[in-house]
């Protein structure tokens, strides 16, 4: 690294990013001009990792988002800086914390799916692994959420237009997209990827679309000055918004054309690195390259380079075929049908004629290689890329990736018995688990101070920072009364420190000595939010029969995004916060319980959120959730898991014990029996405080505004669709009587806060397993045999 210290440095990086003095400069200009300051301090490094990583063997990670969060408090904690930078802001009268809060959070991802890709890269860089991650350098991102009279409300995320200095513009490097109707400038930035406790500086690059001309100069000079700049606005429109809505066709062809743009700019990055570094015969790219495709999104990266195979380097169909079979890997993320992506075939007759001959030549192979298997022409059919004027995205990954795997243990045999059943039959060899992991660097030692200064006081070190295993060796304090204590001091002070920002954030008052019951992921009816939400209607009813009860008080805090066309989530979300309404105006109910959702949650509000947790909701209706990452982050913070056997939390479970979590509900090989016995008229009517609970949607207790969404809820609940899916599809009903009697007996042991806290301790020292370091070892060592490339000073 730079030998300046960051106080040498930070006055005038601050004054080139202000053009004041630092007296008059402001802190957001500060933050601006720290963080330039750390860029100078990595920049050596980086270069030197990027030279190391372009000679040898290399993966390759494609994903439509990274969920990166705030950049600088992170850096500074992986390079060991934090002190430096509370000293160097501290000279003119500034705390680092105010300087920190100026940051806005990258918006490049949405939910698990990005936030995973973020983690993977942390560990990558950690671990010296030659990994690059690639994506596209959206505008606005999701969106940016606020709640207009209870409802969602979507606004742009314009979170770089003040400048993001942990992005550089690398215009050398930039590469030409071709559409049948267009073509584009692909412009590469790159993001650095700090590891903790190596000089390693990885690199996430995202994708920028520029036109090949700013403006059409004779029609601006003609007066046409809208016709001037509509090629720029088309072009623009891939890099403008993450997961644009696609219930119209016009909204399908943008996102694959994203698809396309971002997964051919990157092949053309690979090919020339490949090139420079190994000649012209392409013949061993696939030992110096692997890709792993995060999710069906980027595989129109496989008939692209197939493409760029035939077409531009003269190989045979066979030979690319060899090279594509062997670098590309293929992680599922889920076992919903609407994740498995299928595009119509006119789509790709639009943007790119020749993509879709290849792909028609990949189907007609696959039917003829299945064929010559034995395989019925049925399934050949089901299970063919191109079927029923559709292209299936899934279908293509798994005929030609090398390697297949699941996100958890429950999530890949469900995989290996239902959603890729028949895959699996033929190629068996292929299918592998990696269970989910997240970086303990920002989940637990940046986003919890308090707790990680305990952790590296009773441990000795800070070596669990980076192996995340050594906690097991602190389960022998688990009946320390001392240690325990001191756990129950941290967790109450990180409450304390959420309701100082919920109150300066919202205007909510929560207190901070009520139970933290907290559901935090993206709005998906499957994930169960509406059971959270029933169950909390059923709790105020209670109260009010018997204010006098012993009741525990609790916080209840939901956090969520629903995309935009999702017109049930979004009832949901108006629901939840309806109920928050109900609850704040009875002036009984309020005095044991609060309903708040975090406006806008993302990374950030997240790491002020899951510290201070006490219980962390993972309620998805069995065989649902490939894996959840949420639950583990919880679980490292010491909040206990409220759960079904779905996902990772089948391995929580495992790893905790039956007496350190609290699990509920119908199991996944129960669900298909109890589908045809289960009548959830029958519940609704038999189930004690249910059917009250459920009227108060419809009765008038609930204003859905006059919408009538809250009746649809009610019917999806009852009744089912006019289009066939069946009534409480997501088991709401079904699970509702052992989802509350298990978190009534929760909310009730919370009440001896010693075992409460030794069962918080069971479960940080038992989180190791589900560090993302972990996940990145089995993927380096079994699916893309990388070795650790550590650069030298």
């Amino acid at each position: 690294m730079a030998a300046e210290n960051l106080t040498e440095l930070i006055g005038p990086f601050v004054k080139s990013e202000s053009g004041r003095t630092l007296k008059d400069s402001t802190l957001r200009e500060f933050w601006a001009g720290l963080s330039a300051a750390v860029m100078s301090k990595i920049a050596d490094d980086w270069d030197a990792t990027r030279t190391a990583y372009a000679a040898g063997r290399q993966e390759h990670y494609l994903s439509a988002e990274f969920l990166e969060g705030r950049a600088l408090l992170n850096n500074l904690n992986n390079l060991g800086l934090v002190e430096e930078a509370e000293a160097a802001v501290k000279q003119y009268g500034l705390e680092l914390s105010d300087v920190l809060e100026e940051e806005p959070d990258a918006a490049l991802g949405n939910g698990g799916l990005g936030r995973l890709a973020a983690c993977f890269l942390d560990s990558c860089a950690t671990l010296d692994y030659p990994v690059t991650g690639y994506g596209i350098l959206y505008r606005y991102g999701l969106f940016k959420q606020t709640f207009e009279n209870g409802f969602q409300s979507e606004h742009p995320d314009a979170w770089m237009e003040e400048g993001y200095p942990f992005v550089i513009r690398r215009e050398e490097e930039q590469r030409r997209v071709r559409f049948a109707d267009m073509e584009v400038r692909a412009v590469p930035y790159d993001m650095p990827i700090t590891g903790y406790g190596t000089n390693n500086v990885g690199t996430l690059r995202l994708w920028k679309s520029e036109p090949l001309e700013e403006f059409d100069y004779d029609a601006f000079n003609s007066q046409r000055f809208t016709d001037a700049i509509v090629e720029r606005e088309r072009v623009m429109d891939l890099c403008r918004v993450l997961y644009p809505n696609d219930t119209t066709f016009e909204g399908k062809v943008l996102r694959v054309r994203q698809q396309y743009f971002f997964t051919s700019a990157s092949l053309q990055e690979m090919i020339a690195n490949y090139l420079e570094q190994h000649g012209e015969d392409l013949t061993d790219f696939a030992k110096y390259n692997c890709i792993q495709l995060n999710d069906t999104h980027p595989v129109l990266a496989i008939p692209e380079l197939m493409r760029i195979l035939l077409d531009e380097h003269g190989m045979t169909w066979e030979d690319a075929w060899e090279i594509v079979t062997k670098t590309f890997a293929y992680t599922n993320h889920t076992v919903l049908a609407e994740a498995l992506e299928t595009w119509q075939v006119s789509i790709f007759e639009k943007l790119f004629p020749r993509v879709l001959e290849i792909v028609y030549e990949i189907d007609r192979r696959f039917r003829e290689d299945l064929r010559e298997r034995g395989i019925d022409e049925g399934k050949i059919n089901y299970l063919a890329p191109v079927s029923d004027g559709l292209v299936h995205m899934a279908w293509i990954a798994c005929y030609a990736s090398f390697s297949i795997n699941g996100v958890a243990a429950l999530h890949t045999e469900i995989l290996k018995r239902e959603t890729l059943h028949d895959w699996y039959e033929i190629w068996p060899e292929r299918f592998n688990n990696k269970t989910n992991g997240v970086t303990p660097r920002r989940w637990l030692n940046q986003c919890n101070p308090r707790l990680a200064a305990l952790l590296t006081e009773l441990s000795g070190s800070d070596a669990w920072v980076s192996d995340l295993d050594k906690l097991a060796d602190l389960e022998k304090f688990a009946d320390d009364e001392k240690v325990l204590g001191w756990v129950t001091e941290i967790k109450d002070a990180n409450k304390a420190d959420f309701a100082k920002w919920i109150k300066a954030r919202q205007g909510v008052d929560v207190d901070p000595t009520s139970v933290f019951d907290v559901q935090i992921k993206r709005l998906h009816e499957y994930k169960r939010q509406l059971m959270n939400a029933i169950y909390i209607i059923d709790l105020y009813y209670r109260i009010k029969e018997n204010p006098e009860g012993n009741w525990p008080k609790r916080t209840f805090i939901f956090g969520a995004k629903s995309a935009p066309g999702y017109v049930r989530a979004k009832a949901i979300i108006k629901l939840i916060n309806e109920v928050a309404r109900l609850v704040d105006n009875d002036p009984v109910v309020s005095k044991f319980i609060t309903v708040v959702f975090v406006e806008n949650y993302n990374v950030s509000p997240a790491e002020h959120i899951i510290p201070a947790a006490d219980v962390s909701e993972q309620i998805s209706t069995a065989g649902k959730e490939a894996s959840g990452t949420s639950n583990m982050k919880f679980m490292m913070n010491g909040a206990l898991t409220l759960g079904t056997l779905d996902g990772a939390n089948v391995e929580i479970l495992d790893a905790v014990g039956d007496d350190n979590a609290y699990i509920f509900g119908a199991k996944e090989e129960e669900l298909p029996a109890l589908r045809e016995s289960y009548n959830p008229r029958e519940a609704y009517e038999t189930v004690p405080g249910l059917k009250r609970a459920l009227d108060a949607f419809v009765n008038g207790t609930l204003d859905d505004n006059n919408t009538g969404m809250f009746h649809d809820l009610l019917s999806s609940l009852l009744d089912g669709t006019n289009w066939g899916e069946p009534a409480d599809v997501y088991f709401v009903l079904a699970d509702f009587p052992s989802y509350r009697e298990t978190r009534d007996r929760m909310a009730a042991d919370y009440a001896d806060r010693q075992a409460w806290a030794r069962k918080c301790w069971i479960n940080i020292c038992r989180s190791g397993r589900f560090s993302s370091d972990r996940t990145i070892n089995d993927y380096a060592r079994e699916v893309w045999k990388l070795e650790a490339t550590p650069i030298k000073k």
